[in-house]
């Protein structure tokens, strides 16, 4: 594991092979975990389709499979629909006081 201009030069082990990746040291766990993953994927979906499945078919499967979390994930954490609702309240509130807060304020 090599540091240049920080930048962080490691290999990753992805199933059956090794990935030489140039990388911000902060993204180093992540890249880690994210080849774990594949690994433990790939290996879940081997010990089922072995002998049905080409490794090249099981490693599409095990791709769609993460892809497919990765969207769920995303669409779980979709923040437009609140930003939307915090945007409404907050006009509201501004048009309530005022533009400058003062409009219904009391002396």
């Amino acid at each position: 594991m090599a540091v240049e201009n920080d930048k962080l030069h490691i290999r990753l082990h992805v199933y059956d092979a090794d990935i030489p990746v140039t990388i911000s040291p902060e993204y180093e766990p992540y890249c880690r975990n994210a080849a774990k993953l594949i690994t433990e994927k790939v290996n879940s979906l081997m010990d089922v389709y072995k002998t049905s499945r080409s490794k090249e078919d099981i490693i599409r499967m095990a791709m769609l499979d993460i892809a497919i979390d990765l969207e769920f994930e995303k669409s779980n954490n979709d923040t437009k629909p609140y930003d939307d609702i915090l945007t409404k309240i907050t006009s509201e509130i501004e048009d309530t006081l005022g533009v400058n807060g003062s409009a219904g304020a009391r002396k």
